[in-house]
């Protein structure tokens, strides 16, 4: 009787351990991002709530063009310091007002703002639930 509950117990943890492991596994596909771009949020295939703020951080010295969905952004926020753009759609914005469901692409266009040119670009998409 007693190995039963020590069979049990195990059975537990190890549900437990996977439900976990899916819990914190990233959603989406691995993606290696652009010289110039450090990271993106949301990520390359990534199930997002339609609160999500769009991140791009950039190398410093870097400047970037935002498009989501073939629109052009032109009121995100970036810190010149850190190189880091933030938008979200918002009912003052002329062309989208919020995140609808489904699947939304965002393309960058980058140049250097100082120095030689290095001009490039970066597309990815995200799902919007």
């Amino acid at each position: 009787m007693p190995y039963r509950l020590i069979y049990l117990g195990l059975a537990l943890v190890a549900v437990a351990a996977i439900a976990l492991g899916v819990a914190l596994s990233r959603e989406g596909e691995s993606v290696e991002l652009p010289a110039p771009v450090e990271s993106v949020s949301p990520s390359p295939g990534d199930l997002v709530p339609p609160q999500t703020t769009l991140e791009i951080d950039l190398e410093v010295g870097y400047a970037a063009e935002i498009f989501v969905d073939g629109w052009p952004v032109t009121d995100a926020s970036f810190v010149e310091a850190t190189g880091v753009y933030r938008w979200s759609p918002s009912p003052t914005h002329p062309t989208i007002q919020q995140w609808a469901p489904g699947e939304h692409t965002v393309r960058i266009v980058w140049d250097t703002y100082t120095g030689l040119p290095d001009r490039g670009s970066f597309e990815w998409t995200f799902r919007v639930g």
